[in-house]
């Protein structure tokens, strides 16, 4: 096992996906919160985005952070709050331009200018959602949704289909 993230230079963003997915999927263990960990900080190294990190379904209706990198977070979330909230709720990935735009934001920091939140949902039940925040308007598209879609995949692959 590495712990060296290997990067494509002057690549794309699909690119730089593409050649991080085999390395997240080389680092995964039998732990989920090992594997929360070492995603977000692949993606936050990666990428540079302001936040990346996990919100795990504690109860019913209500997301509680876990493990990301970043500044400070919000705790915990309802899912009727915010974009991960929305994201949780409707079990669907939700990416937002302009966070200031979204009814409901909560904002954790005054810097984040846009937003993915990506569900993993197994058995019909949100169990924790991919939260990336970045400190540029408009800075996440179908390319972003399709690789984040394919991380949360192996994540409820490993944890969640026993």
């Amino acid at each position: 096992m590495s712990e060296t993230l290997h990067l494509p230079e002057n690549a794309t963003r699909q690119e730089i996906y593409a050649g991080i997915l085999p390395q997240i999927e080389a680092v995964m263990v039998d732990d989920l919160i090992a594997n929360l960990a070492n995603i977000a900080a692949i993606l936050k190294q990666a990428f540079d985005f302001h936040w990346v990190g996990f919100y795990r379904t504690a109860e019913p209706g209500l997301l509680m952070l876990g493990p990301f990198q970043g500044p400070l977070a919000c705790v915990s979330i309802p899912f009727d709050k915010g974009v991960c909230g929305a994201a949780a709720r409707n079990r669907k990935t939700v990416i937002v331009d302009d966070v200031d735009a979204f009814p409901g934001h909560i904002a954790c920091s005054s810097l984040s200018k846009s937003e993915i939140v990506v569900p993993l949902v197994s058995r019909g039940e949100t169990r924790l959602v991919l939260d990336i925040d970045s400190d540029k308007p408009g800075d996440f598209d179908a390319v972003d949704q399709q690789w984040c879609e394919r991380i949360v995949a192996l994540l409820e692959a490993r944890h969640f289909t026993h």
